[in-house]
Parts: C-alpha cells; sequence; structure tokens
C-alpha cells in the first residue's frame, strides 16, 4: 500500500467517523474582486449605517482640517464631539470619510466612556479635492455628520 492510499483510506475512515456530518462539496474557486470596481460614498455609508438618518451635526461636531492640503498624501483631521461621555450616553465611533477617495471610508475610532472626550485626531489620504466628512455615531444610534471641501494641490492616491 502507498502512503497515497493509506491517506486516502484514513480520510474515508474519519469521514464515517463524524457520522457522515461532513458533507462531500467540491471546493468552488476563488473569486476576486473585480479590479477598478469601489464602494461608493452612498454604497459604503448604507452599509455601515443602513437606513439610519444622518444628522447635521454642525452644532456638536466640529471638524478640523485644512481647506489647502498641499500633500494629499498627509493631511492632518481631528474631530471633537461635544457629546457628553457617561455611561448612559457616548460617542461610540467616529468615522473620517473622504467622498473622493477610491475607498471612501477611510477611518474609524471606537470610544468608550472612559475617554471622558470625544477628540480623535489621525494623518489620512486624500486622492483629489472633495468632500472630508466626520460622522459621529452616538450610543442610542444617533448619526451627526459634518464635512468640509478640502483642496488637494499634490494627490496623496498617485496623481
Amino acid at each position: 500500500m502507498t502512503r497515497r492510499a493509506l491517506f486516502r483510506v484514513l480520510g474515508m475512515l474519519g469521514l464515517v467517523g463524524t457520522g457522515g456530518a461532513v458533507p462531500l462539496v467540491a471546493p468552488r474557486p476563488a473569486q476576486a474582486q473585480q479590479f477598478g470596481v469601489h464602494e461608493s460614498v452612498q454604497d459604503g455609508l448604507k452599509r455601515l449605517f443602513g437606513s439610519r438618518p444622518l444628522q447635521d451635526g454642525a452644532r456638536t461636531v466640529t471638524l478640523e482640517v485644512p481647506l489647502i492640503a498641499e500633500n494629499g498624501a498627509v493631511v492632518p483631521v481631528s474631530v471633537e464631539v461635544g457629546a457628553p461621555m457617561t455611561a448612559g450616553k457616548w460617542v461610540k465611533h467616529v468615522y473620517f470619510v473622504a467622498d473622493k477617495n477610491r475607498i471612501p471610508i477611510i477611518a474609524r475610532a471606537t470610544l468608550t466612556p472612559e475617554a471622558g472626550q470625544a477628540l480623535v485626531g489621525a494623518t489620512v489620504r486624500l486622492g483629489e479635492t472633495g468632500d472630508v466628512r466626520a460622522i459621529a455615531e452616538l450610543s442610542d444610534g444617533t448619526l451627526l455628520q459634518v464635512k468640509r471641501e478640502v483642496k488637494v494641490t499634490f494627490s496623496g492616491c498617485g496623481g
């Protein structure tokens, strides 16, 4: 008996040992994502938030981003949410969205009430001139959004 035949027999015995609970299914070929097809901003927001409405957060959310980014590869962004950070209600997530990027949802920060303050900063990459959004998701499900246009003079995504 060859080693290959031995393993085949052991494999069959293993299947019998599981009581036949393992269905024999032919493996499917892997499917790669189609090149050049990316998620739109609206599709990404729908995937994240479903049908929940985005409210204007201008009174509560402060987005700090330069109006002109000389180098789109390194754009500093910060968000401060003036919502309470108590055990009953807090800022759960802060999302950064760049509308013109090939992958528009560029960052997510998760916060807990122990943070004491909802202040998040990051350095992001912008592909071209467009809106940058900050979306704060509160623990009760409320979504607050602010956005600001940033002019990019030199793209951070190869352009």
